[in-house]
């Protein structure tokens, strides 16, 4: 029992259950508004594309419909008319309400967690859940997980205000809100977990201190999102369960890694394509509500253009809306859509999500990023079947491994898109060719990014600067920085005023130790405290060093680190700490100065620096 209590008692123990508390809130009111974000998209979508065009995209296997059939007939120019006015209230909305809810809402949570001590307005809640349903639900090529990370981590942020956290902890919940999001609209509850931790960085680091708040805040969101779920999917992956692919010989890691070259590739292409759109709508002296619309025509024409060209297949139709139905057939039977049709979606998706994202449209570039990944994988694994067919058995594999491979690269999250990918197609027998490729392309993508808002590591972020200080100044020992200095003047605790005097006109030093008959010091003044003595002559013989002196003195050992030190300096507003030896109490071994302790700091932040120059070289 005593041992049960001691454990209740921990710091530690209320320090978790403060986050398992906090994180579950976030959970709960991530999760409702999922739902509502989902009906709004659906809502949105059945009543345009599908009552005014006659259109329903196709859904993924795991995807339900909330609402009946339509019953309309297709109609293109309808379709591209519905995208325009979608395009025109949503760029309205934002303009007027919230316009740090225009693009993809990834890149905006990422600035607000690096740059803007983790506030985001609670109103980008609202904004950001219409605009996203009328760019999406009305065809715009972009996907959810932008918008829902966004609001997620708009609402970690609000409850963090009304809990009236400190910045650190409230950006701990912004990003378990945005972990919430995605794990609930994904069904991924680790996946969105460790995206929210990874997402934050583009090299090889991750916010470990967000895995457990954001962990605990997607399961919550992730078990209240399923309740509205029919029963035949609630537990089913958003691509179905089906998938069963398996990397049958090791030979076939050859034609993976051409895979992976032509995803580095294609990435290069999507980033560079998308900023130039950001920029080149930036430029267009129009106003800013008015170019979403322009963006969704530019990307109804290139979709519809695709359409009469090649048939009317609906299924080029994927380049506009999420194109999960599409790509859920590239995942099952890539063999129906044939290699020029999907090289043709792969392709074009990236100038509609451009047009779409980039014009200033509330979308997401993860779903995107995942057609484009999974249908030229497909593409390739068709390519390889036919050239290889003894190895390259599976073509439909390469998509699964496509989609992963493609947003590793662009998105510089590799372990969290291995997770997401396996979430949401239940597929777990390519993990080996999944990391291979998902590693080339981590590598292969070093100088670009999709998400300019991301920062190299932890080191580079402003909300770590002052870790960093404290991590280098615990490295440093006060023993390897201290002055130890033989000559240092003492003064003994009897020695008058006008002796005193005379040691300090003989020598520069600024802090003098006391000490006792035993050459220990009992105190410590400054030629400063001398000074108020020199203007009555009568104290110079009667006042002593023991008058003089403090001698509740602050002081340091040589096993002290320099962080202990500085918080000494600053706090007392001292430039010198004496240094006693720990064995032995009132020993004083040498003088510590501010400005040694902050050369030595300096000193390892150069080292630092040199170091990392040269693994990037």
């Amino acid at each position: 029992m005593k041992s049960f209590r001691q454990f209740f008692d921990a710091p530690e123990f209320f320090s978790s259950g403060k986050w398992i508390a906090l994180s579950s809130v976030v959970g709960i009111v991530a999760g409702i508004v999922a739902i509502g974000f989902e009906w709004v998209g659906q809502a949105v979508s059945r009543w345009t594309l599908g009552e005014v065009g006659g259109y329903a995209p196709p859904m993924a296997d795991g995807e339900h419909s909330i609402f009946s059939p339509i019953s309309g007939s297709f109609s293109p120019e309808l379709i591209l008319l519905v995208m325009v006015v979608g395009g025109l209230i949503s760029g309205w909305l934002v303009d007027r309400f919230a316009p740090e809810a225009s693009g993809a809402g990834t890149d905006a949570a990422i600035e607000a967690f690096h740059k803007n001590r983790g506030e985001i307005r609670g109103r980008v809640v609202f904004v950001k859940t219409i605009a996203s349903a009328l760019t999406l639900g009305t065809g715009g090529s972009g996907g959810r997980e932008g918008p829902i990370g966004q609001i997620g981590a708009a609402l970690g942020s609000w409850l963090g205000r009304v809990f009236r956290l400190s910045p650190r902890d409230r950006r701990l919940m912004m990003a378990a809100g945005m972990g919430a999001g995605i794990g609930a609209i994904f069904r991924a509850p680790l996946a969105g977990a460790v995206f929210a931790a990874e997402i934050l960085y583009s090299d090889a680091d991750l916010e470990a201190d967000v895995i457990v708040p954001a962990a605990t805040s997607s399961i919550v969101a992730y078990s209240l999102f399923s309740q509205v779920l029919p029963t035949s999917t609630r537990f089913m992956p958003l691509f179905g369960g089906e998938l069963d692919h398996l990397s049958t010989s090791l030979w076939e890691l050859f034609p993976y890694t051409i895979l992976a070259m032509i995803l580095v590739f294609a990435g290069w292409g999507y980033v560079r394509i998308f900023h130039a759109s950001q920029a080149w709508f930036g430029r267009l002296t129009i106003p800013s509500w008015s170019k979403p619309a322009l963006g969704a025509f530019l990307a109804g024409v290139i979709g519809l253009t695709l359409y009469f060209i090649n048939d009317r297949e609906l299924h080029v139709l994927a380049v506009l809306g999420t194109g999960y139905g599409t790509l859920q057939l590239a995942l099952t039977d890539a063999t129906a859509l044939g290699i020029p049709v999907l090289l043709m979606i792969g392709f074009f998706k990236i100038f509609t999500t451009a047009a779409s994202i980039g014009s200033g449209g509330a979308g997401g570039v993860f779903g995107p990023s995942m057609v484009i990944g999974g249908t030229l994988g497909a593409a390739v694994g068709l390519i390889a079947h036919a050239l290889w067919p003894s190895v390259c058995t599976q073509p439909e594999a390469y998509a699964v491994v496509g989609i992963a491979g493609f947003f590793s690269g662009v998105a510089r999250a590799p372990i969290s898109t291995i997770m997401m990918v396996r979430a949401l197609t239940g597929d777990f027998g390519l993990l080996v060719p999944t990391m291979l490729v998902t590693t080339l392309t981590f590598v292969g993508s070093q100088r670009w990014r999709l998400y300019r808002q991301q920062v190299p590591t932890r080191m580079d972020s402003k909300a770590h600067r002052g870790d960093f200080i404290v991590d280098v100044l615990e490295g440093l020992r006060v023993g390897d920085v201290y002055r130890h200095d033989p000559e240092i003047v003492m003064i003994p605790e009897g020695m008058n005023l006008d002796q005193i005097v005379h040691r300090l006109t003989q020598n520069h030093q600024h802090y003098f130790p006391v000490i006792d008959s035993e050459g220990l010091i009992v105190g410590i003044f400054t030629d400063d405290d001398v000074r108020t003595y020199l203007y009555d002559d009568v104290l110079w013989e009667l006042v002593v060093a023991r008058d003089i002196m403090v001698t509740d003195f602050v002081s340091v050992s040589p096993e002290d680190d320099l962080n202990t030190a500085m918080k000494a300096f600053t706090s007392l507003n001292l430039d010198e700490l004496p240094v006693i030896a720990p064995n032995a109490p009132g020993k004083l071994l040498g003088m510590l100065r501010r400005r040694e302790a902050i050369a030595s700091y300096n000193q390892r932040v150069m080292e630092h620096k040199a170091a990392r120059e040269e693994e990037v070289s």
